[in-house]
């Protein structure tokens, strides 16, 4: 076994290799880019070396420094995690040629899965069923449209090279084909440097199930099972499970020995995933899954499939690079049922946003029987804007689906809580105990077809009352010095007012014995024993409802109060009535509506815009961000500056009031 490795990656993922690697003995070498000098990735590694700036294509794209930190330390073998170099077959072979062993499958094993096109007609040949298209050569625009016709409408346009949702368009007529094609085409080009497609049936009701495989360097290939991915959002996974709902003896048969068959077609070593896509029209079906793409390399969910079979998939790839074998497939049982969800750093009340900046406040589920937390971040530290926004990945395990459900949806709803960096955790919650999901009725569309009911607007009463009782625990309980609506012989009455995503929100509240009831526009709260406990810059509030106890963190801030809730995060902020509230309330403010870096300023005092016009450009998670004029009229105060960094909500342009511009 190895003495030493590199783990040539970064957060949740190095972390997760390295309590392996400890475990069997082995030292660790991180690597780290400037941002990341303090990560706690670089903390628990035996040695740690700074590789370059800030943006991955200047650090951890940087095969040959890594190359170099493992020569230089004396590391054995370089544990890709994945994303970055984790499927560049180039950097495989580089590590081979230094004489390091890449943890994960040959060269040739990746290039051979790396183009979907080239990887269907090889899954064909190989007996794997494929879904019904193009994917020739022939690329010529009219040549693919009448592909696009035999195979029938709607079909979905995939760049070949693709991945992440990116460089894929599905159309539902022909008459709509050329201009996706060359959208499509054109986007392709742009993020993978190959305009090349492939066109495929699209499936109606689809499903996406994945198969774990494993395979070794004595010819040996195993599946671990399978996972169900297809809660997604614009093609990212978000919630993840092992075994796939609905899943039969049959039809796991004939998928299992598929993924298998793919393997083996490439002489596949390590850790593998193959993807299906899967008609979920109706119950799953032996006939009704299709090969869509091979990932080489470790998967973001392994988590659940390690808890259904009590495997350690790191420690697998170890002791399979390191030239050992996998265990017989006889011995691998599935037992129980696990759920992933994946915390992400946004604002679904904002239309996911990327959330950015330091983790101030940061709590996340103790790891415990039931409940499992991979993440890479600490409270003290930061979302950098260049990575990916992942804070953690939290897993529910049980002996049946609805067990892992309630541990999973359990753990959030008491355990997650993170600002001023905003988090999905009421979002996550909401779709484990939507009523679709919890019958195991998924698919892809899922989210979409959901999304009113999983971001809903406003907030949750409780928040709300923890808010209000805060306010009215900072008041003091004197009834002669408080204007409170306190009345002789009568129930009390008291209210508080908020301004909630820039809406005034008055609440009321009826306290009668132990019960006190507060009112807002999105249901009314009933807290019985509702307690307050200050804690110097914040308040815990808690309170029963039934036989269970609920609590909430309340931090005080200048701007307002901060309620940590239910997974989620909201800003009661103080009603403002100044200059600045009225000209958001008159459409006439530009906020940030982030955190992140001005890349530029289009306009200056006294210039006349548009409705929709760009006025400033922000950068925050590796994407821009065009902020327009809400109106037309005229701008009267310009407050960002090009290179200046942000934070949500910060006024940016002021316009004129309509009256001052028409004057």
């Amino acid at each position: 076994m190895f003495k030493k490795i590199l783990i040539a990656n970064r957060g949740e993922i190095a972390c997760r290799v390295m309590r392996t690697a400890r475990d069997m003995g082995i030292r660790t070498v991180a690597v780290c880019s400037e941002a990341d000098a303090k990560a706690p990735h670089v903390k628990m590694a035996d040695e740690a070396v700074l590789i370059g700036p800030a943006p991955s294509s200047e650090s951890y794209l940087k095969g040959d420094k890594i190359l170099d930190v493992a020569r230089q330390t004396g590391a054995e073998a370089i544990h890709p995690g994945y994303g970055f170099l984790s499927e560049n077959a180039g950097f495989a072979e580089a590590c081979a040629k230094a004489g390091i062993v890449f943890i994960g499958p040959s060269p040739d094993a990746i290039r051979a899965m790396g183009l979907k096109d080239r990887a269907k007609a090889l899954m064909e040949k190989a007996g794997v069923p494929v879904t019904p298209g193009y994917h020739g050569e022939d690329q010529d625009p009219e040549h693919l449209k009448a592909e696009a016709n035999r195979i029938g409408y709607p079909v979905l346009i995939k760049a070949v090279a693709g991945g992440g949702g990116k460089g894929m368009r599905k159309v539902d007529a022909e008459k709509d084909f050329l201009s996706a094609l060359e959208s499509c085409q054109r986007e392709a080009l742009k993020s993978f440097g190959d305009d090349n497609v492939l066109i495929e049936k699209f499936i109606t009701s689809p499903r996406h199930i994945e198969v774990q495989v494993f395979g070794d360097s004595h010819g040996n290939v195993i599946h671990l099972f399978e996972r169900d991915c297809s809660l997604q959002r614009r093609h990212q996974k978000v919630i993840e499970e092992a075994p796939a709902p609905g899943m039969t003896d049959a039809v796991r048969a004939a998928m299992t020995k598929a993924a298998v068959d793919a393997a083996k077609a490439v002489n596949y070593s390590g850790a593998g995933t193959v993807e299906f896509i899967v008609d979920g029209s109706g119950a799953l079906k032996p006939d009704g899954f299709f090969f869509m793409e091979m990932n080489t390399r470790l998967q973001v969910e392994h988590p659940v499939t390690e808890m259904v079979t009590g495997l350690d998939l790191v420690k697998l790839q170890l002791e399979v690079a390191a030239g050992g074998k996998v265990p017989s497939q006889d011995a691998v049982t599935l037992t129980g049922h696990a759920i992933e969800a994946r915390l992400y750093a946004e604002d679904p009340q904002s239309g996911f946003l990327p959330s950015t900046g330091p983790l101030t406040h940061l709590r996340l589920p103790y790891n415990g029987k039931g409940v499992r937390v991979d993440t890479g971040v600490e409270e003290g530290g930061e979302v950098s804007l260049h990575y990916d926004p992942m804070i953690a990945k939290v897993i529910g395990y049980g002996a049946t689906r609805e067990k892992a459900i309630d541990a999973l949806a359990d753990a959030i709803e008491g355990g997650v809580a993170a600002w001023p960096v905003r988090a999905n955790g009421g979002f996550l919650r909401r779709a484990l105990l939507h009523p679709g999901f919890v019958s195991g009725d998924v698919s892809t569309h899922f989210i979409e077809q959901n999304l009113e009911a999983l971001v809903p607007a406003g907030a949750r009463p409780e928040a709300v009352a923890a808010a209000a009782l805060t306010v009215l625990a900072g008041k003091g309980s004197d009834p002669w010095s408080s204007r409170s609506g306190w009345r002789m012989n009568a129930v009390p009455r008291r209210r508080a007012a908020f301004e909630l995503d820039g809406e005034r929100l008055e609440t009321g509240l009826l306290s009668d014995g132990d019960v006190t009831t507060v009112a807002s526009p999105w249901g009314d709260a009933m807290l019985s024993r509702a307690r307050t406990s200050d804690l110097g810059d914040s308040v815990k509030v808690s309170w029963s409802a039934g036989h269970e106890t609920h609590g909430a963190e309340v931090i005080r801030r200048a701007e307002g109060l901060v309620v940590l809730f239910g997974g989620e995060g909201r800003l009661f902020a103080w009603p403002r009535p100044d200059a600045l509230a009225d000209a958001l309330e008159a459409g006439n403010l530009v906020k940030a509506p982030m955190p992140g870096k001005v890349l530029a300023v289009h306009v200056k005092p006294g210039q006349a815009v548009s409705k929709g016009d760009p006025m400033v450009v922000l950068e925050a998670m590796k994407m821009e961000h065009a902020l327009t004029a809400p109106r037309d009229g005229v701008v009267d105060t310009v407050t960002a500056s090009a290179g200046a960094q942000v934070g949500e909500g910060d006024a940016l342009i002021t316009l004129a009031a309509e009256e001052d511009a028409a004057a």
